[in-house]
């Protein structure tokens, strides 16, 4: 069974064309510059590798055709016509309270996912338009599934999603906390529960995606109990160049201070605070520890709230869900950081977190680098959100 798993953007569009029964990635690649100049990637393994070119795109009708051009093509591409492609898995930010799993898509999906645009005014829209777009070329009978970010965190009970403000914000204009990476999430949970050789169900799990975006779960049993990510995914830990969690009362003091509006504010908030804030430097990690070893105060300084926040959230997750089996990095930072991933683990050990240094020195593995006595496990696995929603598109489609 081959699947096609589209994110679409704006103006791009990632793919990739997935096995879900093997695992196998058959061919991935990107569209970019969709609507202004149109450039293409493309690679499978053992064929040629096309990197950037020009292609016109002034839609993503357009991109989705080149994509299926390649994907076909006589010598380059990796099957035989379109009908070898079973299913459409295309990743959706936001579900709202409407959707709690993956679903295929059809008239009434449709009209919900417009109504959650006011939500992620940002990407609705641009999934919206990826899912159109390959309807419009593919026709519609090929089955094609959502697969949203929010969806894992459903499972929150109010005590965990619930703002203290006027309870009308929720019942009315649906102001609460929804989270997001939760296919990034679920993905690492039920690979944990493998690795340790037990059911999920009987698993307290802490999810650590960390990267240029960032986000912690408490997973009880299998389901979201409480995340870090919120109304938007501007809230919890501060990220890449997003501020995380703050007082609401600083956007009052600087917008009159600074003379800024709410636009503008948001702008600092999302694009030029974090890590990227404090530092001064960048907002990628290993820019940061460059500049640390160096001497560089605010680098040092970034990577040590970051670190704290992390390593905060998890003693409040275990305490949450009144205790953990296990702690699960992943995601950019998560996966290929050794040094980090002590540094955040470092001070946990009363909760039975220790982990061994040899092990640990290791990037992008699928491994348990607990040391030996270590009663809560500390686990590396890559994510694998392609994969998932591959599983979960090829379930529906069958």
């Amino acid at each position: 069974m081959n699947i096609l798993v589209i994110n679409a953007g704006s103006s791009s569009l990632k793919y990739q064309l997935l096995n879900p029964e093997t695992q196998e990635v058959l061919a991935k690649g990107l569209c970019e510059r969709i609507g202004i100049d149109g450039k293409f990637t493309y690679k499978a393994p053992g064929k040629q590798t096309i990197d950037a070119v020009d292609v016109a795109m002034p839609t993503h009708s357009e991109a989705i055709k080149a994509v299926l051009d390649a994907l076909v093509d006589p010598q380059n591409g990796v099957i035989s016509s379109m009908k070898e492609i079973d299913a459409v898995g295309h990743r959706v930010v936001h579900g709202s309270e409407t959707f709690a799993c993956s679903v295929k898509i059809d008239e009434k999906v449709m009209a919900a996912l417009e109504e959650c645009i006011p939500l992620a005014p940002l990407h609705n829209p641009a999934n919206i338009t990826g899912i159109k777009a390959c309807e419009a070329v593919m026709g519609k009978d090929v089955p094609q599934v959502a697969v949203f970010d929010t969806a894992f965190h459903q499972t929150m009970p109010p005590v965990a999603y619930t703002y203290a403000l006027p309870y009308e914000y929720y019942t009315e204009d649906k102001v609460r906390r929804y989270g997001f990476h939760g296919t990034s999430h679920k993905y690492v949970s039920q690979r944990a529960a493998a690795l340790l050789g037990k059911p999920a169900a009987s698993l307290k799990l802490i999810s650590c995606h960390l990267g240029n975006g960032s986000s912690i779960t408490a997973i009880d049993g299998g389901k979201s109990v409480d995340t870090s990510m919120g109304f938007t995914p501007l809230a919890g830990l501060p990220m890449g160049t997003r501020s995380g969690d703050l007082d609401a009362g600083i956007l009052e003091y600087l917008m009159n201070k600074h003379g800024m509006d709410i636009n503008e504010m948001l702008n600092v908030l999302n694009k030029k605070s974090g890590v990227l804030g404090i530092s001064g430097v960048s907002s990628d990690f290993r820019d940061l520890e460059a500049a640390a070893k160096q001497g560089n105060a605010r680098a040092q300084l970034a990577i040590d709230v970051f670190e704290y926040n992390v390593r905060k959230l998890i003693g409040a997750y275990a305490a949450a869900m009144g205790g953990v089996d296990a702690i699960i990095f992943t995601a950019g930072v998560g996966e290929n950081s050794p040094a980090m991933r002590l540094r955040m683990t470092a001070g946990l050990e009363f909760m039975g977190v220790k982990v061994d240094p040899e092990k640990n020195d290791c990037r992008g593995k699928e491994i348990d680098v607990s040391a030996e006595g270590a009663t809560v496990r500390t686990l590396v696995i890559p994510t694998n959100e392609e994969l998932m929603i591959a599983l979960d598109t090829a379930e529906l489609a069958k």
